[in-house]
């Protein structure tokens, strides 16, 4: 039994070196993009070379975000965490140096892989570590400091493009990273689950990575017709067919498909893939909105986007608690309806906007949906499945999510009829991005139609989350397999 206390000075550094290795991953889902505008001009890049910027990184994360959890079961889980500590911040480097767009976006798919195995590795650890009296304080630690480091995280971007530079983005995970494993190494016991066994799922990882990207390439380049981006489609489909045969076939699968049996677990994920999909395109567009159209600097544009980052770190543990006592149908359908209606008021979000009266309302509205539905769908994941496969629930919900925002920044643009040069013409891009808000609420209203019809209150004595704080935009939190049950 893991017997740390957080109060010891071991528990505090176990604490650090999670919540440095979480931050790493979390600030670099929420900082590139406000530094892809000037990360255009340095590079002369296309507007499909920034949505590459943002998806090579989606791609290989959610794609192997499954992997990366049972390789740290199986072989360690300090051992894969430092390992992708390492890896993310050499490829971080990679990204700071990156002399043209291919770089930059090969480094990025290489960072991907690094956050894969990292990231379901910052709550093992805690999990792992922790004495049982002191696990769930030590989460909520965790997932509150989380949250701020979500929170500043755009501030800082918009400050470093501003002042030394977008690639200074990359590179403050170098130092992050050197402070990090040292820390890791020394203090944080290693840990691993003695019932993992058999063969990894590697074909399964791949074949989802690779329907992914070539899905995600044929979406970016239909809009220059043609053949490739035809063929791309046909053999994504492809990829996608043979990953669903190998996942039934499979003794051990990566996505076991009888989970999907629990019409509530499937239902959620359909609203998981509705609800982001409209978030990863809204952020995507909503950094370029506001500096190409409205004239914001970066720092100004990262600053504005806080208050939604900030309304879910503070309200997210409130809407868990309600959603407890009325169950997660309601919110999970009122949660939709106000983030499409942030979306649509974002339509006045144009050239001469005012902040106070055009761009924070919108953005409040958005924030006040995200907290009334991040917190009772992570409980309706977890909920809809046996105690035992709760964290395999989890990962795939956070998958579906991550990869539901990726086909969203690949697809809009081309739903919106954005030319390859629109972000470099501010009238072309204001068009085009209220075309884009109408497709993001669109696909809100259809999740809420989902929840209301499909979603029902989960089990008495199902598994809690554990992070009741959570700041992230890009995905729900990950959870583990260890239970917390909460007072009544």
């Amino acid at each position: 039994m893991p017997d740390v206390r957080l109060a010891s000075p071991q528990g505090r550094w176990i604490l650090l070196t999670t919540v440095l290795g979480s931050s790493m991953a979390l600030l670099d889902s929420t900082v590139v993009n406000v530094a892809l505008p000037r990360i255009g001009r340095d590079l002369d890049a296309d507007m499909a070379a920034l949505q590459w910027t943002v998806n090579a990184y989606m791609v290989t994360l959610a794609g192997l975000i499954l992997l990366g959890g049972a390789l740290g079961d199986r072989f360690g889980r300090r051992k894969v965490f430092v390992v992708g500590v390492v890896w993310f911040a050499v490829a971080s480097l990679l990204c700071g140096i990156a002399p043209n767009e291919q770089v930059l976006i090969a480094a990025r798919a290489l960072q991907g892989v690094g956050g894969a195995l990292l990231t379901p590795g910052s709550l093992a650890l805690i999990q792992a570590s922790f004495h049982p009296d002191d696990r769930g304080r030590a989460v909520g630690l965790w997932s509150g400091f989380g949250g701020i480091g979500a929170a500043v995280g755009p501030f800082v971007g918009g400050w470093l493009v501003d002042g030394p530079g977008w690639r200074w983005v990359f590179l403050l995970n170098v130092p992050l990273a050197l402070l990090c494993v040292p820390v890791a190494l020394r203090h944080v016991p290693e840990s691993g689950d003695q019932r993992a066994h058999g063969r990894f799922d590697v074909l399964g990882a791949v074949l989802g990575a690779v329907a992914l990207a070539l899905v995600t390439y044929a979406l970016i380049e239909a809009g220059e017709g043609g053949a490739v981006a035809a063929v791309s489609a046909v053999a994504g489909v492809a990829a996608a067919v043979a990953f669903v045969v190998v996942e039934r076939r499979r003794a051990e699968p990566m996505m076991p498909p009888d989970i999907f049996a629990s019409r509530q677990f499937t239902a959620v994920n359909l609203v998981t893939l509705c609800v982001y999909a409209a978030l990863g395109g809204f952020f995507f567009l909503a950094a370029l909105q506001l500096q190409v159209v409205v004239g914001y600097s970066a720092l100004a544009a990262g600053t504005a986007l806080l208050p939604t980052t900030v309304l879910m770190l503070l309200l997210s543990a409130r809407s868990g608690e309600l959603a407890d006592r009325i169950g997660p149908r309601v919110p999970l359908t009122v949660g939709p309806l106000l983030c499409a209606a942030g979306m649509l008021l974002m339509l006045r979000v144009g050239p001469g906007a005012s902040y106070p009266a055009d761009v924070l309302p919108a953005l409040v509205v958005l924030g006040l949906g995200m907290v009334t539905l991040v917190a009772p769908l992570t409980a309706t994941v977890l909920g809809s499945v046996d105690v035992a496969r709760a964290g395999l629930a989890s990962g795939i919900n956070n998958a579906a999510a991550r990869a539901a925002g990726l086909v969203a920044v690949a697809a809009l643009p081309l739903l919106a009829g954005m030319g390859e040069e629109a972000y470099r013409t501010p009238g072309a891009f204001d068009a085009a991005f209220g075309k884009a808000m109408g497709w993001c609420a669109g696909a809100l209203v259809v999740g809420a139609l989902v929840a209301v019809a499909v979603v029902r209150r989960p089990p008495a004595g199902c598994k809690r989350p554990e992070c009741l704080r959570h700041g992230g935009v890009a995905a729900p939190p990950l959870e583990g397999e260890s239970v917390r049950k909460r007072l009544p």
